[in-house]
């Protein structure tokens, strides 16, 4: 995890491993889920490592909210 303290708001990273994303409409699906969330900046996702890269607000979501998120559209998140 990495963070960064802008303009007073302590912005994190984190990637999350996603297991069962296959093709884009899997990306666009968990991507859009996690965008919907209050806090997450911004979404990148590697298909062929399932791996999730998150930029959020600390404080605005937590990791379990975005774990709830993806699951919530099917797949399991590892860890």
């Amino acid at each position: 995890m990495k963070n960064n303290l802008t303009k007073g708001v302590l912005i994190m990273e984190t990637t999350l491993k996603v297991q069962g994303m296959t093709c884009a409409h899997c990306e666009a699906s968990v991507k859009g889920a996690l965008e919907k969330l209050t806090g997450v900046e911004s979404v990148a996702i590697n298909l062929d490592t399932g791996d999730v890269a998150v930029t959020y607000e600390e404080g605005k979501v937590t990791l379990e909210d975005m774990r709830e998120a993806i699951e919530d559209q099917g797949y399991d998140v590892e860890g």
